[in-house]
């Protein structure tokens, strides 16, 4: 099933809606003019920037920011993700290949495994590889000098981060969700790049139904494109996003099918909750941890949805989404 508002999807990035200066980067202010501070400082000593950690929900532009603190360093950036590190080799031959004060970006770090994260502590902190040459009584263990980089690690769930892997971070930022005065922004900037004419009140339109996400607003936006050009005049008006988001079954909160399907369940289905995650994932045949990691953000973020000790119980606010008006969720 699509979901156009799935934060989690990445499409070919387009190159172009990309800011390349934390100039052209639209909202986490603090974070941004702190991290303009740190590679202004570092810079000026002509040292690497110390390695940095950003965390927060899928979608709001850790990739982005991580391109931006390179170029602001003039240096490149070599990606990685997490699960694609699977042997201390394959790290190792990335970290030998740095040059002075590269980036080393690593998307999903929580996810990296154990072995490939221990090799990773010394060249965090001392700049340099341990390697272990053979095995048994003849192994030897052989020092390789680092040149000195920044790392840094994206992760949607900074909790799964091990304490030693986290205290190797100088510099820890969390991003948050974006207001609609910011996402209009965004989709004003990006509309610019497109080429794309959008009317004001399309604009708002659409930042109120991107739930707070950058990415969900873009993806959004290129649909919108579509429809204007086939249904219209080639220009965003209202109607046309109006239109196009009910064909798309994004609703005015930003819920979509999905969002309303669990919400109905949980209602009418287990009479307002509480219910587990697995007889949930169960009802509506979807995974748990999908359940648990795309789905259940939004919506307990916007009061539609509680995680309980005893389960998932709507909300009155969830409740006045799918109109239940049952006695289980009002009798607690």
């Amino acid at each position: 099933m699509t979901r156009f508002v799935d934060p989690t999807e990445i499409e070919t990035p387009d190159p172009a809606l990309r800011p390349k200066r934390l100039d052209d980067y639209v909202g986490q202010e603090r974070v941004k003019e702190n991290l303009r501070v740190y590679i202004r400082a570092a810079i000026r000593r002509g040292e690497a920037l110390d390695h940095i950690l950003l965390s927060g929900p899928p979608g709001l532009g850790k990739t982005s920011l991580a391109n931006i603190v390179a170029e602001e360093l003039g240096v490149t950036m070599r990606t990685a993700a997490g699960p694609t590190l699977e042997r201390g080799g394959d790290l190792a031959a990335i970290l030998t290949n740095l040059g002075p004060r590269e980036v080393l970006f690593v998307d999903e770090i929580h996810r990296l495994n154990r072995a490939v994260e221990e090799i990773l502590y010394p060249a965090m902190e001392d700049f340099h590889l341990d390697i272990v040459m053979g095995s048994g009584p003849g192994a030897s263990s052989v020092r390789i000098p680092l040149q000195r980089f920044t790392l840094i690690g994206a992760t949607t769930r900074s909790g799964m981060l091990t304490s030693p892997l986290r205290a190797r971070f100088g510099i820890h930022a969390v991003l948050d969700f974006y207001t609609p005065a910011e996402l209009e922004r965004i989709v004003r900037r990006s509309a610019e790049r497109m080429g794309l004419e959008v009317e004001d009140d399309a604009a708002k339109e659409l930042s109120t139904r991107s739930r707070g996400t950058p990415r969900i607003a873009n993806r959004l936006l290129r649909r919108l494109r579509d429809f204007a050009q086939i249904d219209g005049d080639g220009r965003v008006t209202l109607e046309i996003t109006r239109v196009a988001l009910e064909r798309l079954e994004v609703d005015a909160g930003g819920l979509d099918a999905m969002d309303r399907r669990i919400l109905h369940t949980i209602a009418f289905r287990f009479d307002g909750g509480p219910v587990g995650l697995s007889n949930l994932a169960a009802a509506i045949g979807e995974e748990p941890d999908t359940i648990e990691e795309v789905y259940e953000p939004y919506l307990i973020r916007e009061g539609l949805l509680q995680r309980t000790p005893q389960g998932r119980v709507l909300t009155s606010g969830g409740a006045g989404i799918v109109g239940y008006t049952g006695n289980g969720l009002f009798s607690r």
